[in-house]
């Protein structure tokens, strides 16, 4: 075992972090940790970790050959000027709808990206991303790269977002599968995992003959947070963004039946 020390900020970054209407984005990434998409959208950055998975899936499909990448990472500048031309231009329902206050978008965070199909002509806002040909087969094969639509539709109450079809969010694996199973939007993904503190009971997701756990560590007050960890099985650790951590631990069925 592992004494590890978190880092109080630390509850504001990685893989699994909240941002929406009530949970802003509080850390400034660092921009080397960006890279851009393709050769074809130098502007449209990813972290890298999420852009490796990404660019897997697209060899997998062959995908960039029909889809284009519209919007990844955005600074707080870029999000706080899209916000207000949409307000001008489309007004302020059609915005609280689809464009995040600033500090409040996920593109923010540098692990969502806006995807559409390619056309000489794309809306920015809201891209063409249907639910069939190339853009369904891309959805089918993104969850086992760690990818989800983060805004699907019948979740607009808890997202706070209109549907998005062309919006997706690396959470990374195993909680993209679970979510997708469980039918869960973030939201209510971590309202779940609160269900499985650490040291006490987490939650097994079986992968083959791995047997995949997660737990919800909740951070201390004040100071940072002691956290034992197995070094004999891989492990993640990833804040929430609001009052703790999600850790992920690789074990096998052995680990899972004592």
């Amino acid at each position: 075992m592992k004494t590890l020390i978190i880092p109080k900020k630390a509850i504001h970054s990685g893989s699994l972090i909240l941002v929406n209407g009530q949970h802003p984005y509080h850390s400034d990434i660092d921009e080397c940790s960006l890279a851009p998409v393709n050769t074809d959208s130098k502007d449209v950055m990813l972290e890298r970790r999420a852009l490796t998975l990404l660019s897997k899936l697209m060899n997998d499909i062959s995908g960039w050959t029909w889809i284009s990448a519209v919007s990844g990472w955005r600074s707080k500048l870029e999000q706080q000027a899209l916000y207000e031309y949409s307000l001008l231009e489309n007004g302020a329902a059609f915005t609280e709808q689809f464009v995040a206050r600033p500090n409040h978008s996920e593109h923010q965070t540098g692990l969502a990206i806006d995807l559409g199909l390619r056309k000489p002509d794309i809306d920015f806002i809201r891209p063409d991303f249907p639910y069939s040909g190339i853009c369904q087969t891309f959805r089918k094969k993104a969850v086992p790269y760690g990818f989800i639509e983060r805004y699907p539709k019948g979740k607009e109450a808890v997202t706070g977002i209109a549907q998005e079809p062309w919006h997706f969010r690396y959470v990374g694996a195993p909680h993209a599968a679970i979510m997708t199973e469980m039918g869960f939007t973030l939201e209510e993904y971590h309202a779940f995992l609160k269900k499985y503190p650490y040291g006490k009971k987490p939650f097994y997701y079986p992968n083959g003959h791995r047997s995949i756990s997660v737990s919800y560590v909740e951070a201390a007050t004040g100071t940072d947070t002691k956290l034992e960890v197995d070094t004999s099985v891989p492990y993640s650790v990833s804040g929430n963004n609001m009052d703790g951590f999600i850790l992920t631990e690789w074990g096998n069925d052995y680990d899972r039946r004592k």
